[in-house]
């Protein structure tokens, strides 16, 4: 079924560069016939984020936004509403620890690290959905990224993880609060992908290198899984879908020990 988001119009946030999840969303997002939003941080990221908007599509809007500011997020509705009839779909790929809290083991976790990779990881989503909910006048979709750490313990994850429980919880109890505006909230827990963000996690590389072995379909998870996922989400397809942690992970998070020493052989 082509054009599955024709007539809709999607905000991205945390598009840094071309290797980036949220980017592999914005292009899906386009392909489907959506007009697209993306934001920068800072103005470090402007030209990066304006020249991928513009090999999106020449309709693509790029606005700055951090979302810890929130006169930055009302400035952004207030363009968003001089330029658009509505809003259909917001998706929240944000996430943020200091390095050092990422290095060390979680019980050393800085006060400050700790409320920083909450505010960042997990609050920035309720207050984007505080923000953008007036935007969804029709219904539509709010979609974030999750990992497995927030579930289980991933070594070198760390504070990080924690975040993600907590923005894993956020998804439920938003979802319950803007079900009756017809708004559906859901977390794509997304198996490890080689992204900026991801090198910052120590030993990550012997992830990418293990998860094949154990996965049950024996590799790792592309980009563009995760974006058709969250096309599904925020297309008409996923109407009855809210409150949910659905995990593209090429299954890896079904599997517990495994003796396995490599592929089944036929």
């Amino acid at each position: 079924m082509p054009d599955l988001m024709t007539g809709k119009t999607a905000l991205i946030l945390g598009v840094a560069n071309k290797w980036s999840i949220a980017y592999a969303i914005a292009q899906a997002c386009v392909r489907e016939g959506a007009q697209v939003v993306l934001t920068y941080q800072s103005e470090r990221q402007k030209g990066t984020v304006e020249d991928l908007g513009a090999e999106l599509s020449p309709e693509t809007s790029v606005c700055p936004c951090d979302v810890t500011q929130p006169d930055q997020l009302d400035r952004l509705m207030a363009t968003l509403k001089e330029k658009h009839d509505r809003l259909d779909t917001v998706v929240h790929s944000i996430a943020f620890a200091n390095r050092d809290d990422l290095a060390r083991p979680f019980y050393e976790t800085s006060r400050d690290g700790y409320l920083l990779a909450q505010e960042v990881s997990a609050y920035s989503l309720v207050s984007v959905a505080r923000a953008t909910r007036p935007l969804m006048t029709e219904g539509g979709s709010l979609i974030t990224l999750s990992y497995l750490g927030a579930m289980r313990v991933v070594e070198n994850y760390n504070v990080m993880g924690v975040a993600k429980a907590a923005l894993e919880a956020c998804v439920r109890y938003l979802a319950s609060d803007l079900g009756p505006f017809n708004i559906r909230v859901n977390a794509i827990s997304a198996g490890p992908i080689k992204t900026t963000s991801a090198r910052g996690i120590r030993d990550f590389s012997k992830i990418l290198d293990g998860v094949p072995a154990i996965a049950p379909l024996r590799r790792n998870t592309d980009p563009a899984e995760v974006a058709d996922t969250a096309v599904f989400l925020a297309s008409d397809l996923g109407r009855g879908v809210t409150g949910n942690v659905i995990y593209v992970d090429a299954g890896f998070h079904i599997m517990g020990v495994s003796l396995a020493s490599g592929p089944p052989q036929p």
